[in-house]
């Protein structure tokens, strides 16, 4: 790794990436507002570095509402040994701390939804710096890198580590193998709504090898959740060999497809929800899936919803009053078990 002079942005680091040993820190960004006229937005970063070896870079909280990442992380910074570290490690529990800290989605400070930001600039919103400052600084770092997503207050997910769909086929392997090693119950080939301004995508872009997650939703934990995501990050930094060890898996993770569009079912009408499927249920293309009742006035038939293809219930709205354009289920086909 050289020591090139990073680029001009208007966040910064208060640690030394170049140094070995542990160090916490935060990135720093000037933000002034009307509680604190020469105040910044601080986010914790944590680096565990050492000796020469490849660079994994974990992030939780890219957005606000979800905890697994930054629960995981957060414990991950406090307890990793550096003797057990060949290469380096960082650490970024809250990308979106200020969405973290307000415990919503998006960025109370600009509204800004941190993975539909990238790749940023340097100088938009705040949302946008930070987003640029990962762009530019943090991901060319890297070699490996993993973000830890859940549904949030709006969706429940079951818990599956994904890839994405790439051109460069060593590159798409590479990120397979990693979602695979995660340990996940489910592991997704991943076809996304809006891939353009993903972290994701930015990071895909520059090469790297990426793996992200949902793990469940609902805006909180579970001790399940929590045992996914934990044992993943471990097994994720087996993988890079930063940490020694083998993956430790689950006897059988299913592997499932998400080949289009068509596997998100998107509501086309404004009431309660009425899931008629469970998570990780199996359907039938033409099966009833859904239904939307008038809550504005009583006499008011149903809208029914039906499956668009076979599949499993991937994912669910979690919020049962649901407005026009609201996904309500999501879709994917099983390809089969991974054995371990």
């Amino acid at each position: 790794m050289g020591s090139e002079p990073l680029p001009n942005t208007s966040m910064s680091a208060t640690i030394d990436f170049e140094s070995d040993g542990v160090q916490h820190g935060f990135l720093q960004l000037p933000y002034s507002s009307d509680r604190s006229a020469w105040g910044s937005v601080m986010i914790p970063i944590c680096q565990i570095k050492n000796g020469h070896g490849p660079t994994a870079l974990l992030t939780g909280g890219n957005h606000g509402d979800e905890y697994e990442g930054p629960t995981s992380l957060l414990k991950l910074a406090n307890c990793l040994d550096v003797t057990e570290v060949q290469g380096r490690v960082i650490i970024v529990p809250m990308m979106n701390q200020p969405a973290f800290e307000a415990g919503s989605r998006t960025s109370p400070i600009d509204a800004g939804n941190m993975n539909r930001a990238f790749p940023g600039h340097p100088y938009g919103t705040l949302t946008e710096r930070i987003a640029d400052y990962f762009s530019r600084v943090l991901v060319p770092m890297c070699d490996y890198a993993l973000d830890i997503h859940s549904g949030g207050k709006t969706l429940d997910i079951i818990p599956f580590a994904a890839a994405h769909r790439l051109h460069n086929k060593t590159q798409a392997q590479a990120c397979m193998t990693g979602a695979l090693l995660f340990g996940a119950p489910y592991t997704v080939l991943m076809v996304e709504m809006d891939p353009a301004q993903l972290y994701d995508t930015a990071v895909e872009n520059q090469g790297k090898v990426f793996v992200t997650t949902e793990l469940r939703g609902g805006g909180t934990t579970t001790p399940a959740t929590m045992e996914i995501a934990d044992r993943g990050v471990q097994n994720f930094l087996k993988y890079t060999g930063i940490i020694a060890g083998e993956p430790e898996l689950p006897q059988v993770t299913q592997l499932l497809d998400m080949q289009n569009e068509s596997c998100y079912h998107v509501s086309h009408d404004q009431g309660v929800l009425e899931l008629k499927v469970a998570l990780g249920e199996q359907v039938r293309q033409g099966d009833l899936i859904a239904s939307i009742h008038n809550h504005k006035r009583t006499g008011t038939a149903a809208c029914h919803y039906y499956a668009a293809m076979d599949g499993i219930v991937l994912g669910r709205r979690h919020t049962p009053l649901t407005e026009i354009g609201d996904t309500i289920v999501v879709l994917a086909s099983v390809l089969g078990d991974a054995k371990d």
